[in-house]
């Protein structure tokens, strides 16, 4: 009975399922807008702040855990400023995309003639 043709279920089937679809593609459109990217500038930022925390988090760990003597409590110290690290790093936050690059301009193409390569004009050495 659902896939009989022209019966009111399966065009009730149809709307939601065209529905479905629809409000998927607003979802894609949301995510497609977050941007993703992050400069060179960004990418050396994120790095020295991802070793900083790690580093400082497993300072205090050992200490911490040489001072109670419980090795768990080091382990649980440096995942957490791991999980931290991660969360400030990971993400392409605005602080790493302060210093986008600027891009040369495409050359127009040449129609007709082949433009040579500036490598072809050179003669090629023959090495013994």
């Amino acid at each position: 009975m659902l896939f009989e043709t022209g019966s009111l279920t399966r065009q009730i089937e149809e709307f939601f399922f065209f529905h479905l679809i629809i409000q998927y593609s607003k979802m894609l459109s949301i995510f497609n807008s977050i941007p993703t990217h992050m400069d060179y500038k960004g990418q050396k930022l994120a790095e020295q702040i991802f070793q900083g925390i790690i580093l400082v988090s497993a300072v205090i760990g050992f200490a911490y855990g040489l001072i109670i003597e419980q090795f768990g409590w080091t382990v649980y110290i440096v995942l957490g400023g791991f999980a931290v690290s991660c969360l400030l790093t990971l993400p392409p936050w605005p602080m790493y995309r302060q210093n986008p690059l600027s891009w040369q301009p495409a050359l127009p193409e040449t129609t007709g003639e082949t433009q040579q390569k500036p490598q072809e004009n050179l003669k090629k050495k023959k090495h013994k």
